[in-house]
């Protein structure tokens, strides 16, 4: 077994400041191995790694990024994932740090299309940048989030929507979470979560804020094993399928990754600003969410910018997990999910599938 220490990592370290374009995915694997074994290196260092990583944009070539990930994945607690084999699993998540702070969207859409058919296996978290977090929005539902056995593969049911919280499943990030949050700026590991996910979902709609970021993001995604996705920058630098006007999209399909624009008309749906999206409190976006998937025909007027925001999403991931025909029928079918009350049992399933867990883990903690 490899030895980790503070002397073997100052080369690797000496190589990401002095000569970082020659830094290979290989070093980053090895650096980041150094960082992840507990007492191996000085906290000094990886806060330099840290920050060299950052300066360095390391997070911009696509072997480094799949090479990080792949890191991540090996020191990740496992899941099983019911019928993955029969299933294509699907996920929309993003990046986060956009700043817009909006609406619950890729939770919301994530729900809908589940209720639409999609088998949704979300990869989340609590709020870091924004008010609520994918993670927030859900408790505020009363929905619990199952804990994993280190050494045992936590059991996902074939249900449509699940929710695997990160923090549970990473370990690795939890440890160097402090040299995260005592820096000024975001780093590799800010927009890594959508290439983590335990579930290994096999379509993707992923949301960056970045659009530097995209082509990047799509190899990625390829290299881990994605077989379809779409990565998605509003202009706004929105790390959604925008409301308000053009999004940059990269779409990987039979392994090839081909650049587009999209556009709030090409799902047949009008343009709203930002503002009318914006979120609230995890308790405000479950009213509001609530209110959407439970209203049936009769929507409030007010929610519409809103509801237009959910569409647009959910139609992309509907048409990744190939479901949907084009942008258009996915909108169809969204709409559907919502208004037949299909999207709000999606959601009860999952909180239903929580509480049997949660009973499960009360009684053999009683025996």
């Amino acid at each position: 077994m490899a030895q980790y220490t503070s002397d073997t990592f100052k080369p690797l370290l000496h190589k990401l400041v002095a000569t970082p374009e020659y830094f290979t995915p290989e070093d980053l694997r090895l650096a980041l191995e150094h960082v992840f074994t507990p007492g191996a290196v000085h906290h000094a260092q990886i806060g330099a790694f840290l920050t060299a990583l950052h300066v360095n944009r390391v997070e911009r070539r696509p072997e480094s990024l799949a090479a990080a990930a792949n890191v991540l994945r090996e020191r990740a607690l496992k899941a099983t994932i019911e019928a993955d084999d029969i299933d294509f699993v699907v996920d929309i998540v993003g990046t986060g740090g956009d700043g817009h702070n909006t609406f619950n969207v890729s939770t919301t859409a994530a729900v809908v299309a589940a209720g639409a058919g999609a088998r949704v296996v979300k990869h989340g978290s609590r709020a870091s940048t924004s008010s609520s977090g994918s993670a927030d929005l859900l408790q505020s539902l009363g929905c619990s989030f199952s804990v994993p056995t280190p050494g045992t593969p936590m059991p996902i049911p074939r249900i449509p929507f699940t929710f695997i919280l990160a923090p549970h499943y990473h370990p690795a990030l939890s440890f160097i979470a402090p040299f995260r949050k005592a820096l000024p700026f975001r780093t590799m590991f800010n927009v890594l979560g959508p290439l983590i996910n335990p579930a290994n979902p096999r379509g993707m709609v992923v949301g960056i804020a970045e659009p530097e970021l995209g082509y990047t993001f799509a190899q990625s995604l390829r290299d881990g094993g994605v077989q379809r996705c779409v990565v998605v920058c509003g202009a706004e630098k929105l790390d959604e399928v925008s409301c308000a006007g053009e999004t940059h999209a990269w779409e990987l399909k039979d392994g090839q990754i081909t650049q587009k624009t999209l556009h709030p008309s090409q799902f047949g749906l009008q343009v709203h600003s930002l503002t009318d999206v914006a979120g609230g409190t995890p308790e405000e976006n479950a009213e509001t969410f609530k209110t959407l998937l439970t209203s049936g025909d009769n929507i409030p007027k007010s929610l519409t910018p809103i509801l237009h925001f959910v569409l647009m999403n959910a139609a992309v991931l509907l048409f990744v997990a190939g479901i949907a025909s084009d942008l258009k029928d996915g909108v169809r079918l969204a709409m559907e999910s919502i208004t037949s009350g299909k999207a709000w049992s999606a959601l009860e399933q999952f909180r239903e599938s929580g509480k049997v867990v949660d009973v499960d883990a009360a009684q053999q903690g009683s025996v």
